[in-house]
């Protein structure tokens, strides 16, 4: 049982690690606040002094504001559909008994450990480009013209790789819980005659509604974030410019810090919302 003079040594030797995490996501806060309320541009003046809520009000009420967070809201909602309906899948497939499983396995997860510059460039480049894209290719051998997709099919297209990059992720999370799973329910429900979707429906999905929630939860926090896939495929045209997008091009294009730290304090809030209400969810999901 640990005594008093063990706890006061514990908390004396995490101290150093603690003030550092603190430092190291207050300090970055509270640059972008303080900022957020000045008027600095560094190549057209400097520091122009302070400007109050004008920051706020000029990137709420720009034109690109409300389509950037419909372009991340999209590009979310679609990433966790696929990641999700195609992880159960990959989940209950690669449970499977099958000749090289683990070779299987580390083939289908190791799409996750691809840096997203490097996967975006791979879809641009050898599957969407329009002329030697192997998409193209296939439209063309069943007779059909290629499709520009990171032009006429822009936010798709992003959706698509960003889900590539992510399915790896809920499949392993999907497939640990499958695993979990009690056999002998499902050898009951097979005897008394229960068909496989039904077996599915009613053992297999409520058994996995914990991991998917949690997959929700961590795959929203990063893909609100999404930033390198859009800067190395469409360059945020087509419609597919995020809020995470904006702030860079107010911060670095427009080399508006001020006006940026304000977009930055708008992703802040925004992740917070939707951190607020996924926690509400995974609360339920975990106490039920």
């Amino acid at each position: 049982m640990a005594t008093q003079h063990s706890r006061s040594a514990a908390r004396f030797m995490m101290a150093p690690a603690v003030v550092l995490l603190l430092g190291w996501m207050l300090v970055p806060l509270l640059m972008t606040l303080y900022f957020s309320f000045k008027t600095y541009l560094p190549l057209r003046g400097g520091d122009l002094g302070w400007t109050g809520f004008d920051n706020y009000v000029r990137f709420v009420s720009s034109s690109a504001f409300w389509p950037s967070i419909q372009a991340t809201l999209i590009i979310v909602g679609g990433a966790l559909i696929i990641t999700v309906g195609f992880g159960v899948l990959l989940g209950i497939l690669l449970n499977q008994p099958m000749w090289g499983q683990g070779v299987v396995r580390i083939l289908v997860i190791a799409p996750f450990f691809v840096m997203p510059t490097v996967s975006a460039l791979v879809w641009k480049n050898m599957f969407m480009d329009p002329t030697n894209g192997l998409l193209a290719h296939l439209w063309r051998f069943f007779g059909a013209d290629p499709v520009v997709w990171l032009s006429d099919a822009s936010l798709f297209s992003i959706i698509l790789i960003v889900s590539w990059q992510w399915l790896p992720f809920a499949t392993l999370i999907l497939l640990t819980a499958i695993q979990s799973l009690d056999g002998e329910q499902l050898e009951a429900s097979e005897m008394d005659g229960a068909p496989v979707l039904k077996r599915f429906w009613y053992i297999v999905l409520p058994h996995l509604s914990r991991a998917i929630t949690i997959v929700i939860l961590i795959e929203t926090i990063f893909l609100l974030s999404i930033f390198a896939e859009i800067l190395v495929t469409t360059g945020g045209a087509f419609g597919t410019r995020t809020l995470t997008y904006l702030i860079f091009q107010r911060v670095l294009e427009s080399q508006n810090v001020g006006l940026g730290s304000a977009g930055g304090v708008y992703a802040i809030i925004l992740a917070n919302i939707v951190a607020i209400f996924l926690m509400r969810i995974v609360g339920k999901n975990l106490d039920a």
